[in-house]
């Protein structure tokens, strides 16, 4: 028996190539009660675990970002611009404090993709989003030159997606997944849905990346690409999860092996 076990472990050695890191919640970031950081001290990012996130700020005019941002804001109620920085929820995911919040500027914008970047090739398995309570309303409600999805009728067809893209170190894509935050093409209208709870999204299929960058569509966009997409381009993120990185002696009783046999309790 005991020639059993020794024979099994050996191939979990030999097998194991990766080693669970950490999870991206921006716990690890302090804000105030009721506030965020949208970029004001002209860092042009900040870090969150192992990931770095863009920013871009701009006060010459007015107070402006993209990118991303993080808040610790509950306001579920003011519909407007006003609240560009609170999640739907009222809180993170799990109920936690701090939470990102990605931006993605219009056509009179920097260009800034919001975009999450790695020190090394990681694999990222999963995220979890939702909706900007701005986001939520207007596409519940309508707002100034956005429409209320589904029309008065309710059968508009009308989707609001996120696009995650994953690139590698030499900026080649290695997958996209593709998260409808709100999605009404549905036969059935009752089947219609806009995201109001942190969800899951599985983003297994990147595989290894150095980047992941974030886009966000809408069915409601004018045809004048100077005016853009009416739906607020705004969405919210924690709990970037289990990474993984590659194993420092290619599974050969390294770092893999070592941490692989801890979590089995060995």
């Amino acid at each position: 028996m005991r020639r059993l076990i020794t024979v099994f472990l050996g191939l979990l050695l030999l097998t194991v190539g990766f080693v669970h890191a950490e999870t991206v919640d921006f716990e690890d970031l302090t804000l105030a009660e009721e506030s965020y950081y949208n970029g004001e001290d002209g860092a042009g990012g900040f870090d969150s675990g192992l990931a770095r996130f863009n920013n871009l700020y701009d006060d010459s005019f007015y107070v402006y970002w993209e990118g991303f941002a993080y808040s610790n804001t509950t306001d579920t109620t003011t519909e407007d611009y006003t609240n560009q920085y609170s999640a739907y929820p009222g809180s993170g995911a799990g109920s936690s404090a701090v939470y990102g919040v990605g931006y993605q500027p219009g056509p009179f914008g920097y260009d800034t993709v919001p975009t999450l970047t790695l020190p090394e090739e990681i694999h990222i398995t999963q995220a979890s989003v939702t909706n900007t309570t701005y986001a939520f309303y207007t596409i519940k409600k309508g707002y100034f030159t956005a429409k209320k999805f589904g029309g008065d009728s309710g059968n508009d067809e009308d989707w609001f997606l996120l696009t995650i893209t994953g690139k590698d170190a030499d900026g080649d894509v290695t997958d996209t997944v593709k998260f409808y935050l709100a999605d009404f093409r549905f036969d059935d209208n009752t089947l219609d849905y806009i995201v109001d709870a942190w969800t899951t999204v599985d983003l297994s299929s990147l595989g290894l990346v150095k980047s992941i960058e974030f886009a966000l569509t809408s069915s409601d966009t004018d045809p004048n690409p100077d005016i853009g997409m009416n739906t607020p381009s705004y969405f919210a993120i924690d709990n970037i999860s289990d990474f993984e990185e590659p194993d420092d002696d290619n599974g050969n009783g390294g770092n893999g092996s070592t941490c692989f046999i801890r979590s089995l309790g060995m």
